[in-house]
């Protein structure tokens, strides 16, 4: 009976545990703590467009259209990065880029290139066309472009640029 309760009890204390370390993981990836300020963004489409579409003509394929869900897509996520003060993709408890994208309406398939740091659309454009899975997201079976930059305070301002790419 001894042995019994130890066991018992020995199990209560794992799962006590289990939920402790699950709390502190959810609160360490938790965003919206270090988001105190409102910040500021743009939409970036068009400066970026001629860009995009100059890189793909030279590779025979077809040119992208500015996509207004895309570019609320890309704003969204420039915003994200901003108040948290992270270039990641995924930021927060059980994100999902897939699911983001269905539930802002983007047509699939759909990519995402992120960067951080760069003072305007052509510098953003640069860092993506000299990374190579960015430059293969921008080269990609897509029809619309949404581009978008966003800055915070919480993040001392650095600008955190968003690129979605839609079917």
């Amino acid at each position: 009976m001894q042995h019994q309760q130890f066991f018992i009890r020995r199990r209560a204390l794992l799962r006590a545990g289990g939920l402790l370390s699950l709390g502190v993981l959810a609160g360490c990836t938790t965003s919206e703590l270090l988001s105190p300020g409102e910040g500021s963004g743009s939409d970036q489409t068009e400066a970026t467009l001629g860009y995009v579409n100059t890189l793909r003509k030279g590779r025979g394929l077809q040119t992208l259209v500015g996509d207004p869900v895309a570019s609320v897509a890309a704003m969204y996520q420039a915003a994200r990065m901003a108040r948290a003060g992270k270039m990641r993709h995924d930021i927060g408890w059980r994100d999902s880029f897939h699911d983001r994208m269905k539930g802002q309406g983007v047509t699939l398939p759909a990519a995402e290139n992120i960067a951080m740091g760069q003072d305007d659309a052509e510098r953003a454009y640069d860092a993506w066309l000299n990374s190579p899975k960015h430059l293969e997201n921008m080269l990609g079976d897509y029809r619309g472009l949404g581009v978008a930059v966003a800055q915070n305070s919480a993040s001392g301002n650095r600008p955190y640029w968003a690129m979605v790419l839609s079917g």
